[in-house]
């Protein structure tokens, strides 16, 4: 079953790929990696902080929004999912509450969502790092980078 096959067996709809928010583009293609600039979840999250005004819970459901855009901007750039053949990084950026030590189980929604669209090959590294704030107070930003077929 191929990758585009797969996101619709799960019932997932991508969004259009976000444009970019300032001077930098959405994806840069380099021999057969593919790097995706930091996504923010979308326009149905408003501001604010993991462990203030979002729960764990919910930094997890906006990280795996974050990675709906990343996947949307795969599609854009490489024109189909189906062209990767491997999630090699995912890093991700957590606005968090003072005191908030848990970025990686918000990042983990993001995480999530690339092993159950790739399956073995959504298995990646990762970063995840808890921050003081993020442009216009997003509760995440997540960035990856994708191998493709040659």
């Amino acid at each position: 079953m191929s990758f585009e096959e797969r996101l619709t067996e799960l019932g997932i709809e991508l969004p259009d790929a976000p444009r970019p928010m300032a001077s930098y583009v959405p994806a840069v293609r380099s021999g057969a990696q593919l790097w995706i600039a930091g996504q923010p979840p979308g326009p149905d999250w408003g501001g604010g902080q993991i462990g203030r005004e979002y729960t764990i819970e919910q930094g997890a459901a906006a990280a795996r929004a974050a990675g709906l855009n990343i996947l949307a901007q795969v599609r854009q750039a490489a024109g189909s999912l189906d062209k990767v053949r491997q999630v090699i990084k995912v890093v991700g950026f957590v606005n968090v509450a003072p005191g908030m030590d848990q970025a990686h189980r918000v990042v983990n929604g993001c995480s999530d969502l690339m092993v159950e669209v790739f399956g073995e090959a959504g298995r990646h590294a990762r970063s995840a790092v808890g921050t003081s704030t993020l442009p216009m107070n997003i509760p995440v930003e997540i960035e990856a980078v994708f191998e493709l077929e040659a």
